[in-house]
C-alpha cells in the first residue's frame, strides 16, 4: 500500500543528507512542492495496475507521488550515485513498492527491465530529454503512456501542427506513433535551482496501430533529410533519398517545403521510400 508523506523526511532534508546539490552537467533541477508533484502524477493517470518507470528521480519528490498512486510498482532509474542512495533509502521505507536501478536510462532496455503494462513518468534532464524520447518512440507499442516533463520549447515542438514555427522532425515522429498533448506548464520558479526557461508536461499515448521497425527507421531517415534543410524545397532536401522521383511516386509536389507536410503525408513518403 502507498505510504503517506508524513512517514518521509522533507525533500530539503534528503538533499542535505545525501549532498544532492543540483549537478548542471546532469541537467538537474529539482521539484520540491508536493502539491505540484501530485498534479504531475495526476497528469499520468490512470496508473492502477501499471508498472511505472521513473527516470532521474533525484531526491524522490515525484517518486513519492507515484508511490501514493494505485500503480502496481515503481521502478526508478538514476545515473547520479548520490540520488541512487537517496532513492534506495526511500525504497527501504516501502518494501516491495519501489525498485531502484543505477544506470543510464538512454542505454537501458526498459521493456526488458520492467514487465507490462508499463508507463514512463519523469521529469527528464533538459540535456537528454529529446534523445530519450526518440528512443522510446521507436518502441512505443511497449508503453501504455509516456508522461514527461521537458523545457517548454521542446514540449511545443512535440505537439506542433504543420505550417507552424515549432513544427519539425520531433513533431512528425512523435505524432506518427502517439497522440500528444501538453497537460500543464511549470514555471521556472518551481524548481530548485530555477532554470532559465519554463517547462511543460507532455502526455503521449501510443496509437493502437504501430509501425514496424523498418517503417519507423524510414520515417527517421526521411524527416532527418527533410528538416535538415528546411528552407529548401523537398525535391532538393530529399535528393539523397530519391528527390523528385520519390515525391512523384508519393503524389507530393517537389516545390513544397517540409514544414507544410502533414504527418500523414510524411507517412506516405516513408512507405514509398521503404518500397523503393
Amino acid at each position: 500500500m502507498p505510504h503517506p508523506d508524513t512517514e518521509w523526511p522533507a525533500l530539503r532534508e534528503v538533499i542535505a543528507r545525501f549532498d544532492l546539490r543540483a549537478d548542471k552537467s546532469l541537467g538537474q533541477h529539482f521539484l520540491l512542492d508536493g502539491n505540484l508533484l501530485d498534479k504531475i502524477r495526476r497528469c499520468a493517470e490512470p496508473l492502477a495496475g501499471v508498472n511505472v518507470i521513473e527516470i532521474g528521480p533525484g531526491p524522490g519528490g515525484l517518486t513519492r507521488a507515484l508511490l501514493a498512486s494505485q500503480a502496481a510498482h515503481v521502478t526508478a532509474l538514476e545515473l547520479d550515485p548520490r540520488a541512487v542512495r537517496a532513492i534506495q533509502a526511500l525504497a527501504e521505507s516501502c518494501p516491495g513498492r519501489l525498485t531502484v536501478i543505477a544506470g543510464d536510462a538512454l542505454q537501458a532496455d526498459l521493456p526488458a527491465l520492467v514487465a507490462a503494462p508499463r508507463a514512463i513518468v519523469a521529469n527528464l534532464p533538459y540535456n537528454m530529454g529529446t534523445p530519450m524520447l526518440i528512443r522510446w518512440l521507436a518502441q512505443a507499442r511497449e508503453y501504455q503512456a509516456l508522461t514527461l516533463m521537458f523545457q517548454l520549447e521542446v514540449a511545443e515542438r512535440i505537439v506542433a501542427a504543420p505550417d507552424s514555427h515549432a513544427y519539425g522532425r520531433l513533431a512528425v515522429i512523435s505524432q506518427f506513433v502517439c497522440e500528444a498533448a501538453i497537460m500543464m506548464q511549470v514555471p521556472a520558479a518551481a524548481f530548485s535551482p530555477p532554470p532559465k526557461i519554463e517547462s511543460a508536461v507532455v502526455r503521449l499515448v501510443p496509437k493502437p496501430a504501430q509501425p514496424d521497425k523498418a517503417l519507423f527507421a524510414a520515417m527517421e531517415r526521411l524527416t532527418a533529410a527533410a528538416f535538415g534543410q528546411r528552407r529548401k524545397m523537398l525535391r532538393g532536401s530529399l535528393r539523397g533519398l530519391g528527390g523528385a522521383a520519390l515525391l512523384d511516386k508519393a503524389g507530393i509536389a517537389g516545390e513544397r517545403r517540409a514544414e507544410t507536410l502533414s504527418v500523414a503525408e510524411f507517412e506516405i513518403l516513408a512507405r514509398v521510400l521503404l518500397g523503393a
